[in-house]
């Protein structure tokens, strides 16, 4: 360094001052600066030089970091010829991999990479000297230091040309450059392309796999087709159990075997991309959901020609999805298009009641009949956009929209969730109660002997069922804090509160005895299929549709939680989930949102089909491109006046209904049509009945 010498303009830059500043500083200590002068170039007046080693330590150690900077080229030339195998890595893989045993050897290489470094930047006198107390100091012999230092020099560089590419800095490729490689894993010698692609094909054939094929039925047919084809040596189970999980725990696969085994139906339901909805931006009644449910439970019935039955009840309600507040509930023991209007009107005329905005409808044939829609249900589009003669029941009571759920799809339908917590928080309690009774919880089932408990009077008569219910309903269900109202931020916490107190699309019912003659005449965190749920927030990205149902690790930044990194069990970077946009409900819902959710859904389809059709490709082609009466209990009594905080009604459409009010007005009290006032006695009886 001393016999190196700089223009004094350089000097300056590195000392950090101007050129005035730095020939000053010369011409009052000139004894301790070195200079010297050298023609320019160019000619003229020669040109000052200052050795570097006048130069204080600031400037100094700036000089030797910008020689550095200008050696990057050679560097990068001279030690890049072959991409060492840490290049390519994945650094939290390589620390959190293995259980987590390199983890120590990785933070004593970080410590130990930084010796090296300080030995690589010494410039002082006798390094070889330096270099064997160096190593005696770090305990290595004087070979290792210097494969230490090559390793480090090579990292370097390789850091500099990569920085150079992104400008990202991998500093850390000097500790991985101190570290052992990793063992592969999972290679599997013992198994050729040929047997590889049998077990795929075997493991992943929808027969096999919709029979719940085992490993040893597996093998069963592997040895036979070894057979077959003359293999002198083939593995043993172990190996193919090996490779069969190595199979199952690669990306996309389980996901893929559940819809060879299950169809496409049952995996669209438990293992296709979900979207959250936000139910923030509904007012109370703008948006009802309705479906029914059957009680895990029996109670006595009568049947219309005198016998005493024990029949499980059927639950038709509707749920208010701003205060998720369960409105116009009837009970019955087959539901047909009759018990809807019902309770449909229940929730018209029940204080506090109005008309939704808009209704979703399960897809049943109870809630898609002519006389509900107006029209065949055959045409899924439900339209509001026919004359008053034709119109249906919904468009009648003065419902603007009806959504109709898509076929075999609940998720479409959120009331589904509510039917979980009357299974285990109210139908658990009854004597009759004889468990879930679907095909998948068929573990469920408890064995109760119904007909004996019928014969000795054991069983609740329907009314008195309903009578429990709707206790249960208004002291236990309205009165406690729901979770989504909670996680949502909402100012009311209880589905009453909030049904009573939040802001309300209001829109006046139609006249009761309108309502009458419509009824007359009809760390780690879990992947769920919504994402990752973290911090009160729900996180999620494309990837982790393909990690459903499985365990992951996650990491976020204390100062920023607005996303996670997420990582596999091997510690492999799946990807950075983020706080998405909920999709809203009705007309909130974003268009370009829902379209992109729906693109994700059909994106997920078809790469799990793609990973059937390869793991299921033989190997000689892989090459290759290629009217009932109701018997509903619950249901309002139109007789009985409501105490209505409005007196606002809704005048109908209907040429009959406005026919008939306008004869009434001409005529005195009493008078009235005797044609309609005789039906409407009859229904009305006819509801009294019920009720009695």
């Amino acid at each position: 360094m001393s016999d190196v010498f700089i223009g004094l303009e350089e000097a300056a830059a590195f000392e950090g001052i101007t050129y005035k500043g730095l020939t000053s500083r010369i011409s009052r200590n000139p004894q301790q600066f070195k200079t010297k002068t050298q023609p320019r170039e160019g000619g003229g007046k020669d040109q000052v030089m200052i050795s570097v080693a006048s130069l204080s330590a600031k400037g100094r150690k700036a000089w030797k970091a910008a020689q550095k900077v200008d050696g990057r080229d050679v560097i990068i030339d001279k030690r890049t010829d072959a991409a060492p195998w840490y290049v390519g890595a994945d650094l939290n893989h390589f620390i959190e991999g293995d259980g987590g045993k390199r983890k120590k050897a990785y933070y004593e290489a970080v410590e130990l990479a930084a010796r090296i470094q300080d030995f690589i930047d010494y410039d002082g006198p006798d390094r070889t000297a330096y270099a064997e107390r160096y190593a005696l100091g770090l305990g290595v012999s004087l070979p290792t230091l210097y494969r230490y230092v090559d390793n480090v020099l090579k990292a370097n560089a390789w850091a500099l040309k990569l920085e150079r590419e992104d400008g990202q800095n991998r500093d850390y490729f000097r500790a991985l450059a101190l570290c052992r490689k990793p063992r592969e894993k999972a290679t599997f010698p013992s198994l050729t392309d040929e047997q590889r692609a049998v077990i795929e094909n075997i493991w992943f054939d929808r027969r096999f796999a919709a029979n719940l094929g085992t490993l040893e039925m597996l093998y069963e047919r592997f040895e036979e087709i070894a057979q077959g084809r003359g293999w002198e040596d083939y593995p043993s189970i172990k190996t193919v159990a090996r490779y069969v999980k190595h199979l199952m725990d690669s990306r996309g696969a389980a996901s893929a075997r559940y819809l060879a085994a299950n169809g496409s139906r049952e995996w669209k339901n438990k293992m296709m991309l979900k979207g959250r909805r936000d139910a923030t931006s509904l007012k109370v009644m703008e948006y009802v959901v309705g479906d029914e449910h059957t009680f895990d439970l029996w109670v006595q019935w009568v049947a219309p020609n005198g016998k005493v039955k024990a029949v499980r009840p059927k639950l038709v309600a509707w749920m208010d999805m701003k205060s998720r507040a369960i409105i116009g509930d009837v009970a019955c023991i087959d539901a047909n298009s009759q018990t809807l209007k019902e309770s449909l009107v229940k929730m018209l005329y029940t204080t506090p009641g109005g008309v939704p905005h808009i209704l979703h409808v399960d897809n049943g044939k109870d809630y898609t009949a002519q006389t509900m829609t107006g029209q065949s249900r055959k045409k899924r589009n439900i339209e509001f956009e026919f004359d008053a003669e034709t119109v249906g029941f919904y468009q009648s009571i003065g419902i603007e929209e009806v959504g109709r759920s898509l076929p075999y799809q609940p998720w479409d339908k959120p009331i589904e969730r509510l039917f979980s917590t009357v299974c285990s928080k109210f139908s658990k309690w009854f004597e009759s109660y004889v468990g879930t009774l679907t095909g998948s919880k068929t573990y469920a089932k408890r064995q109760k002997d119904v007909a004996a408990m019928l014969e000795r009077g054991e069983l609740l008569t329907m009314e008195e069922f309903f009578d429990l219910w709707t206790k249960w309903k208004n002291e236990k269900y309205h009165t406690r804090k729901h979770g989504g109202l909670k996680e949502a931020g909402e100012k009311w916490l209880t589905p009453i509160e909030m049904f009573e107190n939040g802001p309300r699309y209001e829109k006046a019912a139609p006249p009761r005895e309108y309502a009458a003659m419509l009824l007359m005449k009809a760390d780690t965190a879990r992947v769920y299929n919504f994402g990752i749920k973290k911090f009160g927030t729900t996180y999620t990205d494309y990837e982790l549709s393909h990690y459903i149902g499985k365990t992951v690790g996650i990491k976020w930044d204390i100062d920023d939680v607005t996303k996670l990194y997420v990582f596999d069990e091997e510690g492999r970077k799946i990807c950075e989930a983020v706080s998405p946009e909920l999709l809203a409900f009705g007309p909130h819902c974003s268009q370009a949102l829902l379209e992109r959710h729906l693109r994700d859904q059909k994106r997920q389809e078809r790469e799990m089909r793609e990973i059937l059709d390869s793991m299921t490709r033989p190997y000689e082609l892989r090459g290759e491109e290629g009217g009932r009466p109701s018997d509903a209990v619950g249901m309002i009594d139109l007789t009985i006046k409501a105490d209505r905080p409005s007196k606002l009604i809704s005048l109908p459409l209907d040429k009959e209904y406005r026919a008939e009010a306008t004869s009434r007005a001409k005529k005195k009290a009493g008078a009235g049509d005797e044609f309609l006032g005789k039906k409407a006695d009859d229904a009305l009886a006819r509801l009294r009945a019920i009720n009695e």
